[in-house]
């Protein structure tokens, strides 16, 4: 299961080409995880540690998004992300990593196809929430497979991309009116962020964005250049050996 879409990649001439495998209708029934009223939520200040072949990157998960936040530390606390490969690596894009078959898998092996039996709704916090470098976002299906556009229960994926020129950022905003009816619009915030700091912003109105890198940037941009096989798997393991929860 391809779950990042690279349909937008190839539909828009950046940096990051990769082939689109396209996973095949699960005979899954997939419930979503049951919508929380966010109004009231307090800070909870949760972060997660992943201690990695290249080193530790140390995550904050957003309260803007308590159901991705509250689904990513179950899994973190049931050791799900113990030993799972970073499966889908593009240079000037994302890694990504959330593949259960992942975990024992033989060098040169297809992967991406695993998943857990359950969806979360979208939470999308744009304008304030978006696809710059460094932050942790769900994977998901596709648009034709799913409607709804709600993440993967297991997939994320960490933001690289690119820095961009006022010029590319207005063919971009076309791009998005045409995908998403006017109703993302790249502020003079995300602007500033996307020209100086770096990112993915034709992702932004697609995926939740529900985290960040506080620590370990370096780590994420040692990994994204790292060199990968036909089916942007690392031809040398790039592996989660243990996450979890920093306690305050």
């Amino acid at each position: 299961m391809r779950k990042l879409i690279l349909l937008l990649c190839l539909t828009l001439s950046f940096s990051a080409q990769a082939q689109n495998k396209k996973k095949p209708a699960s005979t899954k029934q997939k419930s979503s995880v049951t919508k929380k009223k966010s109004a009231e939520v307090k800070p909870l200040g949760k972060e997660v540690m992943l201690e990695t072949t290249a080193g530790n990157i140390r995550l904050k998960l957003y309260d803007e998004t308590p159901l991705h936040r509250d689904n990513f530390l179950k899994l973190v606390n049931l050791h799900v992300y113990d030993s799972l490969l970073f499966h889908r690596v593009i240079k000037d894009f994302m890694i990504q990593c959330g593949d259960p078959k992942s975990k024992d898998a033989a060098p040169g092996v297809f992967l991406g196809e695993g998943d857990l039996d359950w969806t979360v709704e979208q939470e999308l916090r744009l304008p304030q929430i978006f696809h710059r470098r460094g932050v942790l976002a769900a994977a998901r299906e596709p648009d034709d497979a799913n409607p709804y556009r709600e993440s993967s229960a297991c997939h994320f994926y960490l933001a690289w991309g690119k820095k961009f020129t006022d010029e590319e950022l207005d063919k971009m905003q076309q791009r998005l009116d045409t995908l998403y009816g006017y109703r993302v619009k790249l502020t003079p915030e995300m602007r500033t962020a996307y020209k100086t700091v770096g990112g993915i912003p034709h992702l932004d109105g697609g995926y939740t964005v529900f985290g960040e890198i506080v620590e370990g940037l370096d780590v994420l941009d040692k990994i994204q250049q790292t060199a990968t096989d036909d089916n942007d798997r690392p031809i040398d393991d790039q592996r989660i050996l243990k996450a979890y929860v920093i306690k305050n």
